[in-house]
């Protein structure tokens, strides 16, 4: 047994252990109300320090055009497609690739081993071209051609005269064909531009005949269609800005450059929808990258509020029955909440009005 004078050693009670405690409930409390609070880990010997109070998020008021849209689904793809016909009969020998395009001057397919040429222009070949042919549109129409591929010298007019034979002549020299100075029908195509091939409709070996298709192709610039309803049909007018989702949430600006007559669709039903046919070009074509058809949704401006005051929709409040309001900061750090009247919501924005609201000030916005 012990002396008396003897000690024993018993294990001491933390100083802090209350403190600790609490601070682990405290702790423990705000993480379970959602309260924006850092936590941290105390030893016994631990003494909390003080910390400046977290401010909150906070967003201006700004002012400005706060415009509305209605959404519409279209599709994105290159324009106008259609098929170039074969304008003279023989055995295919030549074909383009897919996906390849064909410019001004460039072969588009050759039958009985003769290159059928593109050329530029809205009027269709109807007549072969040769010396003594009668002047006209179309003998213009090719020599503008030659002339933009560096043949043709002087102003076309029309006329076939020396200078058009003498272009032709150097253009077939250039091209390795028979320099005849002529050129028969069905050798060359006239179209608006230069054109995509999106595909084939005969094969090497086919037997082609005047008139029978030879080769899908396309603008090589891509549009978006819409069929709009009719209820919408004041959204789209001809220049109007619009605003596209591409895939991937990618976001570019367009132009209406059309807008039909109302026409009736079949719709997945079965059923027929009357809607109104919208044609949107890119105002930047890169924007769809490699995408060669897609869907896309269409943003048309609807309401639009000018010179209002507006913040994020996150920093609306909702009050006392169907009222909302904002937080403002103060300058002394202190906040105070403003009832106010709510007016346009877009672009993740809300107009508001009242008393005492003016621009830049800073409203809080909760953030995660």
């Amino acid at each position: 047994m012990p002396e008396a004078d003897d000690t024993v050693d018993v294990p001491a009670r933390p100083k802090h252990r209350g403190r600790w405690i609490a601070a682990v409930v405290i702790v423990a409390l705000l993480v379970a109300g959602g309260g924006a609070a850092a936590a941290y880990a105390f030893s016994a010997t631990d003494r909390p320090t003080a910390r400046s109070p977290i401010r909150p998020a906070t967003a201006p008021i700004e002012r400005g055009t706060l415009t509305g849209s209605s959404k519409a689904s279209g599709s994105l793809a290159f324009a106008d497609p259609h098929d170039i016909a074969s304008g003279s009969a023989g055995v295919v020998t030549a074909l383009p690739q897919p996906g390849t395009t064909i410019t001004a001057g460039t072969s588009l397919f050759a039958v009985d081993n003769v290159p059928v040429y593109l050329f530029h222009g809205g009027l269709p070949a109807w007549r072969g071209f040769s010396s003594g042919m009668d002047d006209g549109p179309d003998v213009k129409q090719l020599q503008q051609n030659l002339k933009a591929l560096g043949y043709f010298t002087g102003e076309p007019d029309g006329s076939f005269g020396q200078r058009t034979l003498s272009a032709i002549k150097a253009w077939q020299k250039a091209t390795g064909q028979e320099q005849t100075g002529s050129v028969d029908l069905g050798r060359i195509v006239f179209q608006r531009g230069d054109v995509r091939v999106s595909g084939l409709k005969v094969a090497i070996g086919d037997n082609a005949s005047p008139g029978a298709p030879m080769v899908s192709v396309t603008d090589t610039v891509k549009q978006v269609s819409v069929g709009l309803r009719l209820s919408d049909q004041q959204l789209a007018k001809t220049g109007g800005r619009v605003t596209i989702d591409l895939p991937g949430g990618k976001q570019t600006a367009g132009t209406v450059t059309s807008v039909g007559t109302p026409q009736e669709q079949k719709d997945n039903t079965g059923g027929s929808a009357v809607s109104i046919p919208v044609v949107i070009i890119l105002d930047d074509p890169a924007a769809a990258g490699e995408l060669q058809q897609a869907s896309v949704t269409v943003n048309f401006p609807s309401d639009v509020r000018k010179n209002v005051l507006s913040v994020p929709v996150g920093a609306l409040l909702a009050l006392t029955g169907s009222r909302f309001g904002v937080e403002v900061v103060q300058k002394n750090g202190t906040t105070e909440r403003i009832p106010v009247t709510t007016g346009l919501f877009a672009g993740g924005r809300v107009e508001v009005s009242a008393t005492g609201l003016a621009e830049g000030q800073e409203v809080v916005v909760p953030s995660l």
